[in-house]
């Protein structure tokens, strides 16, 4: 990458800051695990409350007597906020402390450096990283002159901060290049999947929450999970089938947390966009989490943000298996609606459940009816029994065989393309379950 990075084994002193608004507050465990996830050695740590934050350090200056001394004693190298600082914060506490200083933006951007495994995902932490780094340049260059040119070529010259921002912006324009080839490549396989007419489910939810578990279970895939924040940044898609549905798009996405920082949304708008077109989100939740709540209102934050927030939504409370008393159910609304699962992806208890839950959901991508086949039309039958698409089959009086089917759109309107069946006759007699566009579809066909 652009800029350097430290190879780890730092000591570090944790300042968290009690806030009493709301709308800004940081859970201090969070914060621990989240400096557990880099490879910084905590020292020592220290809780401020503040009323009014100091715009010059944003604690008091006794609480910064307090840090350098800490800093001092265990010979820390950094100290890190719970807390969002301005690039003159920085500087400021820099000064005071004489160590590095890393405000709660710095660390999550640190830890994604480390996630991030695919070349796409390396280039959205960098891009993150680099605008977030552009308005702190000065603090490296302040003790620099102007850079001198040899005979003839003396003047003004050039400083070594202006030279540092125009390589950055060459090097950010450089990745946003590269970022819209992928986004271009990206918009190419979902207009595949389209044409298909494949249901996306897209698993969301708060960071560690289990969503790559359910994810593997699901798809008996081997994507990487582990017990710590942000183990997945880089979007996996999978086909599977669902009873009752066929088959269907899984994508397993990276895990959202508390006042994200603006520029990893903005750098990873092309990996949440499989989130945006989505047909169903499954909000995966820890319910052995206290915070549940907070971190339920955070994803529903984030994905206001990212204009997802309309898209049919099913929550998935994970993690039964480390409460008492609590089996695998279905919770519905007043209609019948399943809008609520729970269950242990580390188990499978409860996973016979989601896939109920979803099928039902997914219900309006089923056609479901009666389709007249001729007797010599015996190729039709078999594609359509090993779809599992067949519930009954009987023969009239003219000897047409009559099966009685219901299977995804998708399936049914391939084998009609393929088949080239604009002759037969598929009955709406008990069609309850096929949406509107999917009747227009085939009238426009002869078929309903």
């Amino acid at each position: 990458m652009f800029f350097e990075r430290h190879e780890g084994g730092e000591k570090a002193v944790l300042v968290h800051l009690e806030i009493k608004d709301e709308g800004t507050r940081e859970d201090p465990q969070e914060f621990i695990e989240l400096v557990n996830s880099t490879r910084v050695l905590i020292a020592a740590s220290i809780t401020a409350n503040s009323q009014h934050l100091n715009p010059r350090f944003l604690v008091g200056s006794g609480k910064i007597q307090e840090i350098r001394e800490l800093v001092t004693l265990h010979d820390a190298d950094v100290v890190i906020f719970n807390y969002a600082l301005s690039p003159s914060q920085e500087r400021n506490i820099e000064a005071e402390v004489k160590a590095r200083v890393v405000d709660r933006i710095g660390l999550i951007l640190d830890i994604f450096a480390q996630r991030a495994r695919t070349f796409e995902g390396k280039l959205q932490v960098e891009l993150a990283q680099l605008q977030h780094m552009s308005t702190r340049l000065v603090r490296g260059w302040t003790h620099l002159e102007r850079q001198k040119g040899g005979i003839g070529l003396r003047g003004p010259g050039e400083t070594q901060l202006e030279t540092d921002r125009r390589l950055l912006r060459v090097r950010i324009k450089s990745i946003i290049r590269k970022l819209d080839k992928v986004r271009k490549q990206r918009d190419q396989s979902r207009r595949s999947r389209k044409r298909a007419e494949l249901p996306l489910i897209a698993l969301v939810g708060y960071t560690n929450t289990g969503k790559s578990s359910l994810f593997n279970a699901l798809t008996d895939a081997s994507v990487y999970a582990a017990d710590q924040l942000f183990a997945t940044l880089d979007p996996t898609l999978r086909r599977l089938n669902f009873p009752d549905v066929g088959g269907v798009v899984m994508a397993d996405t990276v895990g959202f947390i508390r006042h994200l920082p603006h520029k990893l949304v903005e750098s990873f708008r092309a990996t949440l966009e499989e989130t945006r077109q989505a047909d169903l989100l499954l909000h995966v939740i820890d319910s052995s989490d206290l915070e549940r709540l907070d971190n339920m209102e955070q994803v529903h934050l984030v994905l206001n943000e990212i204009e997802a927030q309309d898209i049919p939504m099913l929550e998935v409370f994970n993690k039964i298996d480390l409460l008492e008393g609590v089996r695998p159910k279905i919770q519905r609304d007043e209609h019948g609606k399943p809008v609520r699962v729970w269950l242990s992806a580390l188990s499978g208890e409860g996973l016979n459940l989601l896939q109920q839950a979803v099928s039902e959901l997914l219900v309006g991508h089923m056609v479901e009816g009666a389709l007249s086949l001729d007797p010599s039309q015996g190729n039709v039958r078999a594609r359509l029994y090993k779809l599992g698409g067949v519930l009954s089959e009987a023969y009239d009086d003219q000897g047409q065989l009559i099966l009685n089917i219901r299977m995804s759109r998708h399936d049914f309107e391939r084998v009609i393309k393929q088949e080239r069946l604009k002759q037969s006759r598929f009955s709406h007699k008990t069609f309850s379950k096929v949406e509107r566009k999917d009747q227009n579809v085939l009238k426009s066909r002869g078929l309903y």
